[in-house]
């Protein structure tokens, strides 16, 4: 049996017009899921063929992914795809546990109805994924949950970074997934969040995601 293949959660790639827009979002999800393996040559002319795009399409993409430090340019050498190394988490790390918390707090302060019926959404979810989870369901499921939270906050400027350092800690994740073993606790954790949000209990809220955060640079940090 295949190993089922890996994705991100990005729904604003299907509302992407131009062309060097949708490339990006294919180029980055080749790039997070490990599809381009970090450290490996970038070449234009495979994504070409690839993506059934020109070079300048390609060319834009790439630029906005080595302003996201996706992709690491050397003159003369070419252009690699970013390494992953435990400093990366370190300071990615660092950026989450300033901002997820405070978003967590803003979300539980400003979730509309509309938001509180989305998060009973994924709380049914997360109750069909059970006390054995199989992690590329949740690796889905939590990058669902963390977008709503984000959109919860009704801050466009803070839910744009998140989603950016979240996919470069996404990209951690993928990279040691096969040797992660916190399923249980995310699980818990994530309802125990939601319910905050939901709820208004702003304490609750940012302790859970505070919580959630560093257990899970904790995890990873042991394999990497």
């Amino acid at each position: 049996m295949s190993t089922p293949t890996l994705a991100i959660h990005q729904p604003e790639a299907a509302g992407a017009r131009s062309l060097s827009d949708q490339a990006y979002y294919r180029i980055r999800e080749l790039i997070v899921t490990l599809e381009l393996a970090p450290g490996s040559l970038v070449s234009e002319r495979e994504l070409m063929e690839r993506l059934g795009v020109g070079r300048t399409p390609v060319r834009e993409a790439l630029r906005a992914l080595a302003r996201e430090r996706l992709v690491e340019v050397y003159p003369r050498r070419g252009m690699f795809v970013s390494r992953v190394d435990v400093r990366d988490l370190a300071g990615l790390s660092e950026v989450r546990n300033t901002l997820e918390p405070r978003a967590a707090r803003l979300a539980a302060e400003r979730a509309t109805d509309a938001n509180r019926a989305g998060i009973d959404v994924l709380l049914a979810e997360l109750d069909t994924v059970g006390d054995a989870p199989n992690e590329r369901v949740l690796i889905d499921l939590d990058q669902r949950i963390h977008r709503h939270i984000y959109d919860c906050t009704h801050n466009r400027f803070l839910a744009t970074t998140l989603n950016e350092y979240y996919v470069l800690t996404l990209r951690i994740w993928f990279l040691a997934l096969d040797r992660v073993a916190r399923l249980r606790d995310a699980v818990r954790e994530h309802r125990e969040l939601l319910e905050a949000i939901r709820d208004g209990d702003t304490d609750r809220a940012e302790e859970t995601m505070t919580r959630h955060v560093r257990g899970f640079e904790d995890a990873v940090r042991r394999v990497l």
